[in-house]
């Protein structure tokens, strides 16, 4: 009886090993890098009507990229028209190979905080490609901000964005998905919504994202035996412009600020091919990010005492440094 103990010990410490040598050396989540190396390729959404708010930069952008390389056909959605066009035409050139045409991606202005407009967006879709299979909920705007200096306005402005803009447009196309009894809807979270403290000057976007997980993690459920499928996509720092149009305290104003080339943060293009196969293997749930942030990440999801220890101690200035890139 002492020998299978004693052998089930060894297992038990050579996988917990394993498992923090691959979140060590890795930049997702275990079941993301075992998707990467063994699951299915991104090209199995060859042909699929894809839906990509924000797209007009970033992730967004370079997601679009990835998806008309595997074959796919795109609505692109943002605010600015001209950036749209000008992701379209490279569109078409990471798609040289995969017999996407002019007409297989479409432009389709949107400023998802009108909510009015969802229900007439939506139905140039589907009067164009007659279908929505999978809906990215791209768009969003971060924060830096104290809590306690920022105006309730702006509060209000994000959550409407962050939060309102996705249930929105959403619930336009899901009725769609069900009927046909296919559909994937894709959120791109944050892994500021897994914790808040670690992200202090944008408590409210971790709030607005954790809130979405929550709402998502109930849509999953309810359409399960719809053949819908849910992903929440959570990523850590990455390089993108989304300093130039943050919140700040006050409403009405952009941060404007720029992201130094030296700081610790994941490339867009090796953000969204982690995205692109996620969305491929139909992932629940999937955390993108350096370490520290990964390795923080899986202290906090399953050691939240011992997270919450260590983030008291280490001190706020250390804190910010990590979230901005820095260490």
């Amino acid at each position: 009886m002492m020998d299978i103990i004693y052998t089930l010990a060894v297992i038990a410490i050579l996988y917990f090993i394993v498992c923090l040598l691959l979140i060590l050396l890795g930049d997702c989540d275990l079941l993301l890098q075992i998707a990467e190396r063994f699951g299915k390729p991104v090209s199995v959404l060859k042909g699929k009507v894809v839906w990509i708010t924000g797209a007009s930069s970033g992730i967004g952008e370079y997601l679009a990229y990835d998806l008309a390389k595997a074959g796919c056909r795109l609505v692109l959605s943002a605010r600015r028209k001209e950036e749209l066009e000008r992701v379209k035409k490279q569109c078409l050139l990471h798609a040289s190979t995969s017999n996407i045409t002019e007409g297989d991606i479409m432009v389709l202005p949107l400023d998802c905080l009108k909510l009015d407009t969802h229900q007439e967006a939506f139905d140039k879709v589907l009067e164009h490609f007659k279908q929505v299979d999978i809906l990215v909920n791209n768009a969003g705007r971060s924060q830096r901000a104290e809590w306690i200096s920022t105006s309730l306005e702006v509060d209000r402005e994000m959550l409407e964005l962050n939060v309102m803009g996705v249930l929105s447009l959403t619930k336009k196309v899901l009725p769609h998905m069900v009927k046909r009894k296919e559909g994937h809807i894709v959120n791109m979270s944050s892994v500021a919504g897994k914790f808040g403290k670690l992200y202090n000057g944008i408590q409210r976007q971790a709030c607005g994202h954790a809130s979405l997980t929550g709402w998502f993690d109930c849509l999953r459920a309810e359409v399960f035996y719809d053949n819908i499928q849910v992903t929440n996509i959570c990523p850590g720092p990455v390089f993108s412009n989304i300093l130039d149009t943050a919140f700040t305290a006050n409403q009405g104003e952009e941060l404007k600020g720029k992201m130094n080339p030296t700081e610790k943060r994941m490339s867009t293009s090796r953000c969204t091919e982690l995205c692109a196969i996620a969305i491929a293997n139909k992932l629940h749930e999937v955390w993108i990010a350096l370490n520290p942030i990964l390795l923080i990440t899986y202290v906090n999801q399953y050691c939240p005492n011992l997270y919450k220890i260590i983030t008291s101690r280490i001190g706020m200035s250390v804190v910010k440094r990590v979230r901005e890139g820095k260490l």
